[in-house]
């Protein structure tokens, strides 16, 4: 199976690679030419060093992601301190601080708050952070703030947009079927979360943040919303695994943490930390360099590649294994508590005992829309146990749900 792989990833560059290979120069000339050609269809990691898949350099990415940004703020009635003077300030202020200890603190960027209720935020490559009112509103403190800055910082300076775009253009082609599948596209896009996620901690506690915040906002958002990890692909890590992944990442960087102060050594922790040691052993133009970009090119698409497959694959048995449980689920009656709250008995018929148990159920009314409810179920779960779980839906009217359609699901669980 890996040599399978192996010769499909290799049709995808193989064109490429025949293209920069062609001509009769020199092996100096042919080295600098294959160096400017690489180079235009990649560049350096900024934190790794590692080469990636970019179509735009770094100017072109300014200009195209800072686009995006201003034809959207071209239909919005008030922004920025128009919008909310208090919360401008203290995104402009917490921004300032992550932004000049990130790996992209000589530019010039501008945080955008904009009046959405949801819990958003976002950067399309270029120098806009964009952060919804919602979102501020419904976070608890400063740290957790940061922690969400440095996420979409994270986002840019890994070059993320730009990657991805390679990676559908190169796709597109090579007549690549794997990239081509829903679940690829968005193992891509998870994958990219989980990088920015590291990173993101790392910043918190360089600009003297609590890098412990990002799990708390994931702890919360599992408790409140569960996964929904077995209803479909996700193009983020679920809550529970997010919140326990930047736990993890947060006891590797607390050393770096000083509460409330830039971390003196900062700039020197970008280039070697506990998370990555930075390669800097690029090699000129004409001396090896042109060689080098296309195998580091060629091997780290190559690398990313598998590594989203794994993950589209991982996501897959995921589903499957939440749908076998919710077909262990024998469902024994409903209980209206009150006009907003209800109970649902199950028994479990499964082989194995199950902690972490969340069932979750969507609701569709007659106008096709579609709402999803959470219910934690506490302690462990034994085979062949009756249990209760308690949905909440302030939104809807319980006497209502004749005319809706519901359907209920395992959304997490894990067995012993």
């Amino acid at each position: 199976m890996k040599h399978k792989m192996s010769r499909v990833w290799g049709r995808m560059i193989l064109p490429v690679s025949l293209l920069l290979l062609s001509g009769c120069m020199s092996l100096q000339a042919v080295d600098a030419g294959l160096y400017n050609v690489v180079g235009a269809v990649s560049e350096q990691d900024r934190v790794t060093g590692e080469r990636s898949l970019s179509l735009a350099g770094r100017s072109a990415q300014i200009r195209q992601g800072n686009a995006a940004v201003e034809q959207l703020l071209r239909a919005e009635s008030k922004i920025n301190e128009q919008l909310d003077e208090v919360q401008y300030a203290r995104l402009t202020r917490l921004f300032d601080r992550v932004q000049r200890i990130s790996h992209l603190k000589s530019e010039r960027w501008q945080p955008v708050l904009i009046d959405r209720p949801d819990f958003n935020a976002f950067t399309t490559g270029g120098t806009y952070i964009v952060v919804h009112l919602g979102l501020m509103q419904q976070l608890q403190d400063d740290d957790e703030l940061a922690a969400v800055i440095a996420h979409e910082v994270a986002h840019t300076v890994a070059n993320h947009a730009f990657e991805s775009q390679g990676f559908q253009t190169l796709a597109t082609l090579t007549g690549s079927n794997s990239a081509a599948r829903n679940g690829y596209q968005a193992a891509f896009t998870h994958e990219n979360e989980r990088e920015a996620d590291r990173i993101a901690v790392l910043y918190a506690a360089l600009a003297g943040f609590d890098p412990t915040a990002a799990s708390r906002i994931w702890a919360r958002q599992y408790r409140e919303e569960g996964n929904a990890g077995g209803l479909f692909f996700h193009t983020h890590p679920v809550n529970r695994e997010r919140a326990e992944e930047t736990a993890a990442t947060a006891r590797l960087v607390q050393g770096y943490y000083r509460k409330g102060q830039e971390n003196p050594d900062a700039a020197a922790l970008l280039e070697s930390n506990v998370l990555w040691q930075k390669r800097n052993d690029t090699m000129a133009a004409g001396q090896g360099g042109g060689v080098a970009a296309l195998l580091g090119t060629t091997v780290g698409s190559y690398v990313k590649h598998q590594g989203v497959k794994q993950e589209e694959s991982r996501q897959s048995q995921q589903q499957a294994r939440l749908a076998a449980f919710m077909q262990q689920m024998q469902p024994l009656g409903e209980t209206v508590i009150d006009q907003n709250s209800w109970q649902v008995r199950w028994r479990y018929s499964g082989q194995s005992a199950l902690d972490n148990l969340v069932m979750g159920v969507l609701i569709k009314d007659q106008e096709g829309k579609v709402q999803r409810y959470i219910a934690q179920v506490p302690g462990t779960v034994q085979p062949g146990q009756a249990f209760e779980a308690k949905f909440r839906s302030p939104q809807l009217n319980v006497g209502a749900f004749a005319s809706m359609q519901l359907k209920y699901y395992v959304d997490d669980a894990s067995p012993r």
